[in-house]
């Protein structure tokens, strides 16, 4: 009986530790669908980071020296197609903010009809002279014609260039760089002298409108007119400058 009860026990041992066993080498295998074990970190060579620097795309652009001659030589060929009889200008520095850059010689201007001359012109920029020239044909000669019945023969000017300030301030005058006229009177085919300061207020009635609608055709064209209403200043004559201000006075 004893020897059966110890081959029992004998065998209840073995099944234990059997069962243990089996116990133990499937721990890991039920660890595997429990636990989710993070993933590393990769490592990587620093140069794996490092982005290669993408190069400055290159833009073909003209240097200035080349620039400036092409649009002076384009403006030129603007006042050519207008039939505007000028000379070229060198470039001047006079310092102190004065300066003749792509400046021209008005010597002639063309109407629909005939050429008329202009006065006492000094240097002026090419872009001032185009816009001048489309002025005076568009808006002097043709005004003439329909308010006083005449061609318009020639255009008086007290100057151009003039290296000095604006009346009364520190700022330097568009005459200093060439960009403005003074425009002072107009003759007609039939004698008549229409002057700013004769005729904006003391002239007759077509006179006075005939100034009025030169006064207004300039606004619509230079970027500043002053005129007789303006200042005692501009009482006898018409500043008209190339500017972005939008100045009609």
């Amino acid at each position: 009986m004893q020897d059966d009860v110890g081959l029992s026990l004998l065998h209840e041992k073995r099944a234990r530790r059997r069962a243990w066993l089996a116990l133990a080498s499937a721990i890991p295998l039920l660890l595997q669908g429990c636990v989710t074990i993070p993933p590393q970190p990769k490592t990587h060579h620093a140069a794996v980071h490092r982005q290669t620097p993408r190069p400055t795309p290159r833009i073909a652009v003209a240097p200035l020296d080349e620039i400036a001659p092409q649009r002076a030589g384009q403006c030129r060929a603007q006042l050519q197609s207008r039939a505007v009889a000028f000379t070229p200008l060198p470039d001047q520095f006079y310092g102190a903010g004065c300066a003749t850059i792509n400046t021209v010689r008005l010597t002639a201007l063309s109407g629909d009809s005939q050429p008329f001359a202009v006065t006492n012109l000094g240097p002026v920029t090419c872009p001032l002279a185009d816009t001048f020239a489309g002025w005076a044909r568009f808006g002097v000669d043709r005004a003439a014609r329909l308010y006083l019945g005449s061609a318009l023969v020639k255009i008086e000017t007290m100057g151009s260039y003039n290296c000095r300030n604006v009346a009364g301030t520190e700022k330097r005058s568009g005459h200093a760089t060439g960009n403005a006229i003074d425009v002072s009177a107009f003759v007609l085919a039939d004698g008549r002298r229409i002057s700013v300061l004769g005729q904006w207020s003391a002239g007759n009635e077509k006179e006075r409108e005939f100034l009025r609608v030169v006064h207004y055709s300039a606004c619509k064209r230079f970027g500043v007119v002053l005129g007789p209403e303006y200042n005692v200043a501009h009482h006898d004559h018409f500043h008209v400058e190339l500017a972005d201000s939008g100045v009609c006075r």
